[in-house]
């Protein structure tokens, strides 16, 4: 199967390293053009780079501090404002901080509820007009093996998690008669610097060594391994392409077989 996406512009959130990072490389890989979200400039400019020599397309990057929805919203509201229509929006950005969900404070949950629900719901409303006029779009949310399964020490995140997979099945059915899929992708452990930071989180919390922390949790998973951010970017491209048209209002784990439930 050849994903084409030539013609196609997409917006990767969160696109300066890990998953977020690897999923716009898989979509410039595929012919779409894409156009980089992140805080900082320098990192923006050298993936930009990077993209260029993948696939000749015009990419671009819009700097914007996912800390700030208002900022954020008035960035990419700009950048469209030039007739700049965006197919494929991928939700993406840093999780909460590690930490159980008596430990944390309201503070907490509302910063992070702006940061990945709110964020993901003004993005969404700004590009799908274009979408519509275009008889395409997917909108491609990057959430949690939490939505199915709760994640130790990881109190806050499980519960906005939640909150954005039910905001996306809502919205993906208002959008599919407009040829608009919506779709959460939900990673098990990925090799990425929250994981890092997860793990070094759980040792110190427990005293125990990195490397037992890291053991266990391989052992946790069928597959015995941790996942490589490409292996969830190519989701990612795949979900964005004419042969995902009928998959709709879906929360797809990308976890080695983690996840108990079905």
């Amino acid at each position: 199967m050849i994903i084409d996406l030539k013609g196609k512009t997409a917006l990767v959130c969160g696109s300066t390293q890990g998953i977020g990072k690897e999923s716009a490389v898989q979509l410039a890989k595929s012919g779409a053009r894409v156009i980089l979200a992140a805080r900082n400039k320098e990192k923006l400019e050298n993936i930009k780079l990077e993209l260029d020599g993948i696939n000749q397309q015009d990419n671009d990057f819009i700097c914007a501090d996912f800390d700030d929805d208002k900022s954020l919203y008035n960035s990419v509201k700009t950048y469209i404002s030039n007739k700049n229509i965006i197919h494929i929006l991928v939700n993406n950005s840093g999780g909460p901080l590690p930490g159980s969900i008596l430990e944390s404070s309201s503070e907490q949950f509302i910063d992070a509820f702006n940061r990945h629900l709110i964020n993901n719901h003004n993005l969404s409303i700004l590009l799908i007009p274009g979408m519509k006029s275009d008889s395409f779009g997917r909108i491609i949310n990057i959430v949690s093996l939490s939505v199915k399964q709760p994640i130790p020490d990881l109190g806050v995140s499980n519960t906005i998690r939640g909150a954005v997979a039910s905001w996306a099945k809502t919205l993906s059915y208002e959008v599919a008669s407009y040829g608009i899929t919506v779709n959460n992708i939900l990673p098990g452990f990925t090799n990425t610097e929250r994981l890092k930071n997860l793990i070094k989180n759980i040792a110190v919390k427990h005293k125990r060594s990195i490397i037992d922390v890291t053991k266990e949790m391989e052992s946790s998973i069928p597959a015995n391994r941790f996942a490589e951010p490409t292996e969830t970017a190519n989701a990612v491209a795949f979900l964005a392409s004419d042969q995902a048209s009928y998959i709709n209002g879906a929360s797809i784990p990308v976890d080695g077989g983690k996840t108990q439930s079905l």
